[in-house]
């Protein structure tokens, strides 16, 4: 098994090449990422798109719209795998805030989460993240911080 970086590991992905044969330090695809269905549709260095056809059967809340924790699941996927990106083997990372503001209801749909750095430090490192839906249209923006953990506190995480 050779192993690559995560950047290089996640081009295979969105490239629709095989990673048989290869890994990385961190675990893709992601278990919450499989289970929501979550597609990784563009990667860059500190960059992601991360995707989702919605259907309000499963992701509806009481108003029958999507709901707002699947909005925000979707941009911390997609600023998480932004983040991985960047940081080295023996590196972890976490979230340590994260704001978001809905424009608009959701019912069926295919939304895409776009996260990139507003502002990258070597510990802390704050991403934007916009949630469209297929006509192009806002539907939330998300800000997080999140942490870069290094020795004894990125261990076991």
């Amino acid at each position: 098994m050779e192993k690559i970086p995560v950047l290089d590991y996640l081009k295979k992905i969105v490239n629709q090449e095989s990673v048989e044969g290869y890994n990385t330090f961190l675990q893709y695809p992601t278990a919450i990422s499989e289970t929501l269905k979550f597609k990784l549709t563009g990667i860059d260095n500190g960059e992601a798109h991360v995707s989702l056809k919605t259907d309000v059967k499963i992701h509806a809340n009481q108003q029958e719209t999507v709901h707002g924790g699947m909005l925000c699941e979707l941009a911390d996927a997609a600023i998480g795998t932004a983040h991985s990106t960047v940081i080295e083997e023996g590196e972890s990372f976490t979230s340590i805030e994260l704001k978001i503001n809905f424009f608009r209801p959701v019912w069926n749909d295919t939304l895409v989460a776009y996260a990139k750095p507003v502002q990258r430090g070597r510990t802390i490192t704050v991403y934007q993240c916009t949630i469209e839906n297929e006509m192009g249209k806002l539907v939330a923006t998300v800000l997080s911080t999140v942490m870069t953990l290094r020795g004894d506190k990125a261990k076991g995480r």
